[in-house]
């Protein structure tokens, strides 16, 4: 080196230049973790006790499967309907060929998906702003498992399984292009090193000006496909997709008009070709079979449908009730679903509306601290822009208001187009799986009693990062994750959807308290019935067990008899055809013998055509009353086998 190069160069400690990565608050994630963890190992292990119950829809998904495993059939839609995509099926195919059909095979990828769908919910609620310990929250809300809720999880009976991952995952891609604004999403740089910047206040609440570099175009064709191939698996989602639709339209209209909206419609017809080429194909109109399918001309008084729809609708859908009924303790949630439902909406309204104030680059930042809130890092180090100035001022803090009000908007959508539906009156018990999507809402739904728990200061506190030697307090203060800028405590600082500041005479802090009470006792009550809930779903587990073992037996029993063509009713035969691997075929008559529904018609052809084809029945049932009557000598008799659980009956030869 010559000398004198470094004269009057100032020499920085090591220290000074190298950014420290601030101290996280790692036992929420590690709780959650643990919590996740433990929601799909109870899932596994009642699948491997055969919980839930099979039944002959789950198996005709499984049949799906199998003529997907061995080539012979590619199926759009769930045999028998021109309506509910297979996906399932594709899903649970490569499975089958490795390992033959069997219900645990068959609901191993539902199991895959609920997993995903624990772990987007956590990004999800991260994303919009919510602190590691209400993430954690949600996680354990979505961790309990009761009957209905494991029944819409985990049987790959067509169009439940997948919605709430794809719903969320909707959500999370939602966020990414509105948030991210022309410069896309933020990310690490490096292992290591310093994240990648939020966009300007600016740029992160309203549409991105022209001009401005491009953002990546795969989130878009994501967006695009996931939507696409929901509206083919099940037009439950409609509303998601339309809600969601519509923020994008807000925060990135300039886009959309562009190469992004583009990519985002080639997205969409990928995901929805195998729907547009079969309605093209065949004349069909999915939304008018699932209208027929739904029972729309069917009676049913308004009192049963409202009360089906809205009484008993969202405590079965999200895991509150006892199997097969709804004890009237556990009928609490539904008014207190409601309130949240319209409470969260106005908190996330109320946040929208909040002007956002122009950008003023030439304005110079205080001594201290970066004139652009983007230059901190983002998720990386959990730091995020300060919240003192109010949580319009937020990046992103009037997407995630955006975001939540969509989620709520379709959550009410559903429930009210629920409500108003037959099938709420005529079976409310069964058709509450169609409001299981409504846990796509969670993160939103319980924002109000998040808020309050917090603001009353009875909701952990995120951990400060450490301030580095040399750098300005205001500049330490201003560094906090998005997420940890909700689950702030400073005195003066307000948080993303929470109302104006109360008054801070006594009387207002008494107020806040008392709130923040009630919304503790709220969760505390939610997870308690949850808990008990998820305990009466593990009571069923025995008797369930016992009934799948003799299913198992009566499939042997007819493998032992060579008996290969059969009659029984709806709720057994493709069943059977599942279980044996296509050995046994099955038609399907009524309690008076009369051929019913056959969703695959080849095997009343084969059956019909056996003169030998017996018949299946359980004990005690009307059918089996009916061919009872028939036992004994002459040109019809029969004579039967009995096996636990199950009569057969076989010609007389």
């Amino acid at each position: 080196m010559i000398p004198g190069m470094t004269a009057g160069v100032r020499q920085q400690p090591r220290e000074a230049t190298r950014p420290r990565t601030p101290r996280r608050t790692r036992l929420p994630a590690l709780l959650a973790l643990l919590v996740g963890v433990a929601g799909v190992g109870y899932r596994l292990a009642l699948l491997l006790a055969d919980v839930p119950p099979g039944n002959s829809d789950e198996a005709t998904m499984g049949l799906a499967a199998l003529h997907i495993a061995r080539g012979e059939d590619f199926p759009v839609w769930f045999y028998g309907q021109a309506y509910m995509g297979t996906l399932e099926a594709y899903l649970a195919a490569p499975l089958v060929a490795l390992s033959g059909p069997s219900v645990l095979v068959l609901r191993l990828p539902t199991l895959a998906l609920y997993a995903l769908f624990l772990a987007l919910s956590w990004q999800l609620t991260r994303r919009l702003g919510g602190d590691r310990w209400y993430a954690l929250l949600v996680v354990a809300v979505l961790a309990l498992g009761s009957d209905r809720v494991i029944k819409n999880q985990l049987i790959a009976g067509g169009g439940y399984p997948e919605l709430n991952p794809a719903g969320v995952a909707l959500a999370l891609l939602t966020v990414r292009l509105c948030a991210g604004g022309s410069r896309g999403l933020p990310r690490r740089a490096s292992a290591g090193g310093p994240a990648a910047r939020l966009p300007r206040p600016a740029d992160a609440d309203r549409p991105a000006a022209a001009g401005g570099s491009a953002a990546p175009l795969s989130p878009w064709a994501a967006w695009g496909l996931v939507s696409g191939v929901l509206l083919w698996v099940d037009p439950l989602i409609l509303p998601f997709v339309l809600a969601l639709g519509a923020v994008l339209v807000g925060w990135r209209r300039r886009e959309l008009v562009g190469r992004a909206g583009a990519v985002l419609a080639g997205g969409l017809l990928l995901g929805a070709a195998p729907m547009l080429l079969d309605s093209l194909r065949h004349g069909r109109n999915p939304l008018a079979a699932v209208l027929t399918a739904s029972g729309a001309d069917a009676a049913a008084s308004w009192g049963e449908r409202l009360y089906g729809g809205l009484v008993l609708g969202p405590p079965l859908a999200l895991g509150f009730c006892s199997p097969g009924r709804c004890a009237g303790w556990q009928l609490w949630w539904a008014p207190t679903f409601l309130a949240l439902l319209l409470l969260a909406a106005i908190t996330a309204w109320h946040t929208l509306r909040r002007a956002v104030p122009p950008a003023s680059p030439a304005s110079p930042a205080p001594p201290g601290r970066s004139a652009d809130l983007g230059e901190f890092p983002f998720a990386a180090n959990d730091k995020s822009p300060r919240s003192g100035d109010g949580p319009a001022e937020v990046p992103g803090g009037r997407v995630s208001a955006a975001v939540r009000l969509a989620l709520l908007a379709a959550a009410a959508a559903v429930l009210a187009a629920y409500a108003l539906s037959t099938a709420a009156g005529r079976a409310p018990m069964e058709s509450a799986r169609y409001l299981s999507i409504l846990a796509v809402a969670m993160p939103a739904l319980l924002w109000p009693l998040w808020s309050a728990a917090r603001r009353a200061g009875l909701w952990p506190r995120p951990a400060e990062p450490p301030h580095h030697p040399g750098e300005p307090a205001e500049s330490h203060r201003s560094g906090h994750h998005l997420g940890e800028l909700a689950g702030s405590d400073r005195p003066g600082d307000r948080h993303l959807g929470d109302p104006e500041s109360i008054s801070r005479t006594a009387g207002g802090r008494k107020r806040i308290r008392a709130a923040g009470v009630a919304a503790v006792a709220v969760l505390a009550g939610m997870l308690g019935t949850g808990v008990v809930a998820t305990a009466g779903a593990v009571g069923t587990v025995p008797a369930t067990h016992a009934e799948a073992e003799r299913h198992r037996m009566l499939v042997d029993a007819l493998g032992d008899l060579n008996l290969r063509h059969v009659r029984a009713g709806y709720w057994t035969c493709n069943r059977l055809a599942f279980a044996s691997g296509e050995e046994v075929r099955c038609a399907v008559v009524d309690d008076e013998l009369r051929p019913g529904f056959d969703r695959l018609p080849g095997y009343r052809r084969a059956v019909d055509a056996d003169p030998g084809a017996g018949w299946v029945a359980p004990p005690g049932s009307p059918l089996a009353a009916r061919l009872d009557r028939r036992l004994g000598p002459g040109p019809d008799g029969l004579r039967v086998v009995d096996v636990p659980g199950w009569r057969i009956y076989l010609p007389r030869r």
